[in-house]
C-alpha cells in the first residue's frame, strides 16, 4: 500500500476485460516490464488531485448550504458529483464517489447513501 493514501481510496480506475476463450488482462509496457493497473506514483498523483478537490469543494458546499437553506445536504452532494463529472477533470466514477463521501465525512453530513454516478 502507498503510505499517504487511505485504504478506502479507489485503486483500480481502469478495469478491463478482453473477450475470448482464454483469460486476458490489460497491461502496459513500462521500462521493459508489463504493468497492470496504476503504478504507485500514478496512484499517488490521482489521490493528490482528489484530496485537493475535496479541500476546494468543502467551502463551496458550506456556502451552498448557507445560500440555499431549502437544499438538503444530499442535494448539495449530488450537485458536487454532477459538477465534478461535467468538468471533465479526469476523475473516475469511483473517485467521484470517494470525493463526495469524504466531503460528507469532513462536514459531518450523512453519507449520500447511493453511488453518485447511479443518478
Amino acid at each position: 500500500m502507498t503510505p499517504n493514501i487511505p485504504a478506502d481510496f479507489p485503486r483500480e480506475p481502469y478495469p478491463g476485460a478482453i473477450p475470448g476463450a482464454q483469460p486476458k488482462f490489460i497491461a502496459r509496457k513500462m521500462d521493459g516490464r508489463f504493468v497492470v493497473g496504476l503504478t504507485d506514483e500514478e496512484l499517488q498523483e490521482r489521490y493528490d488531485v482528489c484530496a485537493e478537490l475535496i479541500q476546494q469543494l468543502i467551502p463551496y458546499c458550506v456556502n451552498k448550504q448557507r445560500d440555499n437553506p431549502a437544499w438538503t445536504t444530499a442535494d448539495i452532494l449530488l450537485r458536487v458529483a454532477d459538477g465534478v463529472t461535467s468538468q471533465g477533470w479526469g476523475q473516475t466514477p469511483p473517485e467521484i464517489d470517494w470525493i463526495v463521501g469524504r466531503i460528507a465525512d469532513e462536514l459531518g453530513w450523512p453519507p449520500l447513501g447511493i453511488k453518485a454516478r447511479v443518478r
